[in-house]
């Protein structure tokens, strides 16, 4: 049986001055706020999917949700509240074209490159002899220009400093802000059980300094292997056991789908979408130690926009 999802927002918030629909999260900026709702949405290879995941949004909120809260201390970010289960509301910051991506396993996009023959990804020299799922000596920080429409870009810190994104004082902050955090996401994951395999991160300008914006840590821009077994697996080649979208990212290959030029999207059977869920729930609760509580579907947007207002009101007594 489908379940309803979030597939896309409309609101109209109080002191709202323009909106913005990014791939999973609609944004809905004021005067010096945003209000981001994270919808049921799921995109790979930069494409949006047909079919919303339940609960995906919840879940993403959620996460985000808890590692910003737990790294607010290391690296200063956005949010500010989470007035309802998909939404979050926080600081509104000039964004910086850049994504901060810190691998710390030869895996996804890195590993698809190592396999053609390259041996350097964004000016990064990766070592002779890895194999997928191997661990780089020190994790490497693996930047790509943030695209408004399409794929984005590999880019080498030299030509993000030259092509003056940021400066090198501020490309050297991005750089420890990426790695605290990474090691931070690293640390909590080996506590549940898991692997922090790779992750992005995106920052933005904000009163003069630089604050983590956008997600962070959660399936969608983040890769988990199992911990327990890895070695072992590693040892006889096997494929690792992962927690992320990438089984999504695959099951989509063996459909014929890669985001390339005149290929067709697939449509997800039911049953997929339901594992989809499933997987996303499971994370969820490794990953925070929680158990998942289902959000109630209906009258979502009137829920929603009541829970904003309400924050909204009570922020501008």
């Amino acid at each position: 049986m489908s379940l309803e999802a979030i597939k896309k927002t409309k609101f109209n918030f109080s002191g709202q001055t323009s909106f913005y629909k990014g791939k999973v999260r609609d944004v809905y900026y004021l005067q010096n706020k945003l209000v981001v709702v994270a919808s049921d949405r799921i995109s790979a290879f930069d494409h949006i999917l047909p079919k919303a995941i339940p609960f995906k949004g919840q879940i993403l909120n959620q996460i985000a949700a808890h590692f910003l809260k737990a790294s607010h201390e290391i690296v200063p970010n956005w949010l500010e509240a989470n007035p309802d289960q998909n939404v979050s509301i926080g600081k509104k910051a000039e964004p910086i074209k850049l994504e901060m991506v810190v691998r710390g396993y030869l895996a996804g996009h890195a590993w698809r490159e190592y396999k053609a023959g390259e041996r350097k990804i964004c000016g990064v020299s990766m070592p002779q002899g890895m194999k997928e799922g191997d661990r780089f000596p020190n994790p490497i920080i693996t930047p790509a220009t943030k695209a408004e429409e399409g794929h984005d870009e590999d880019i080498s810190a030299e030509d993000i400093i030259s092509q003056k994104i940021v400066t090198e004082e501020e490309w050297n902050t991005l750089t420890r802000y990426a790695m605290d955090l990474f090691y931070l996401g690293s640390k909590m994951a080996k506590e549940k059980g898991l692997i922090l395999v790779d992750t992005k991160y995106e920052f933005g300008w904000y009163a003069g300094g630089i604050i983590l914006i956008d997600e962070v840590h959660t399936p969608d821009s983040s890769r988990y292997y199992i911990l327990d077994g890895y070695d072992e697996r590693q040892e006889k080649g096997e494929k690792q056991k992962q927690l992320s979208k990438e089984f999504v990212r695959e099951w989509l290959m063996e459909n014929g789908f890669q985001g390339k030029e005149g290929q067709v999207m697939p449509e997800m059977p039911e049953a997929f979408v339901n594992t989809v869920t499933e997987r996303y729930i499971e994370l969820y609760e490794i990953l925070t130690g929680h158990t998942f509580e289902r959000r109630d579907y209906n009258n979502v947007e009137s829920k929603i926009e009541s829970a904003v207002e309400s924050y909204l009101e009570k922020e501008n007594q």
